[in-house]
């Protein structure tokens, strides 16, 4: 059973490269040491300024708005110098001003005693946030690797898994052929960027490449053009390859929905036995248009179901 269990890890990002991602004015950057965030959330320290920090996240970006400003703009030079040195002691990962808003002396001067950056930015308030906190919950998302290749089947993220030389490259490349795009081949970086959506992606240094036995490393992008190819995808289905048992009895009607619980995200699984002359391609895009079909509220199986329940509890016409 492969395992898709969480993997206990911290993960980062740092500073720099939040600043270079959102086009931040820095007005202040330590230079002698890496600043990093681990925390998903975006404060608004509006509580600390007023002398409360009994649940205070000192790991948090502190972004002040116009009402943090105004409030620190009402207070006497020597107030505010004493609220903003005891927020910044607490040594915060990054202040941030919204709206353009104009730093005071003092928020630089204890920007630079305690090493905190100090950024700008023309958004508002609420815009940023947003923004931020969702940059920071894919940066900081909880992730595993895993063998396996995922491809984007007309909008479906689909998750091919299966043991070394079962097809899975070899599908991947027909669907390619077929006008659907590659993320990944042969290790698959999976990660849970909110409580219902998990996203794919290739490691960079494999990245858009396909391994094909006996004829090597296939450039994917090169060959079929940039429209074959994607940065990530979100996973909407799992498709399990595996040699064909013919003790084994499989689903012939859909009835039967079975789940991979990923990073504790239950996605929907699928079992398909692989023998020559079945074309895995098709088979794929059937599947793909039959789990959006069902995701919209349609699930053939039990329509089809009901149908023979209709039949056989129908009332007799009597002769």
């Amino acid at each position: 059973m492969e395992d898709f269990s969480a993997v206990d890890m911290e993960y980062s990002v740092s500073v720099k490269k939040l600043v270079e991602e959102f086009k931040l004015e820095v007005l202040y950057m330590p230079e002698d040491k890496k600043v990093k965030v681990s925390d998903h959330g975006v404060n608004r320290p509006g509580l600390a300024l007023s002398g409360f920090y009994e649940f205070f996240n000192h790991k948090r970006i502190q972004l002040f708005g116009k009402a943090e400003h105004q409030y620190l703009a009402s207070l006497s030079h020597e107030e505010r110098l004493n609220r903003l040195e005891q927020l910044a002691s607490r040594r915060p990962p990054l202040f941030v001003l919204a709206f353009g808003l104009p730093g005071f002396d003092e928020l630089l001067e204890v920007s630079k005693k305690y090493d905190v950056p100090l950024a700008r930015t023309q958004e508002p308030t609420i815009d940023f946030q947003s923004a931020l906190i969702a940059s920071l919950n894919i940066h900081l998302a909880p992730r595993i690797t895993r063998h396996g290749v995922l491809i984007e089947v007309y909008g479906e993220g689909i998750l091919i898994l299966g043991e070394s030389g079962v097809g899975k490259s070899e599908t991947a490349i027909e669907l390619v052929k077929r006008g659907h795009r590659l993320i990944a081949d042969d290790a698959v970086e999976l990660k849970r960027v909110s409580a219902k959506t998990i996203v794919g992606s290739a490691p960079e240094i494999i990245r858009h490449f396909v391994e094909l036995r006996g004829i090597g490393i296939v450039d994917i992008r090169r060959i079929f053009g940039m429209g074959a190819v994607k940065m990530s995808e979100k996973v909407d289905m799992i498709i399990k390859l595996e040699p064909w048992d013919k003790n084994k009895i499989y689903d012939r009607i859909g009835l039967e929905m079975e789940t991979t619980n990923i990073l504790g995200n239950e996605i929907v699984t699928t079992t398909i036995p692989v023998r020559p002359g079945r074309n895995l391609a098709i088979i794929l895009e059937i599947a793909a248009m039959n789990n959006r079909q069902r995701r919209m509220g349609y699930n053939t199986a039990e329509e089809f179901n009901k149908r023979i329940m209709e039949q056989m509890y129908a009332p007799k016409e009597e002769d």
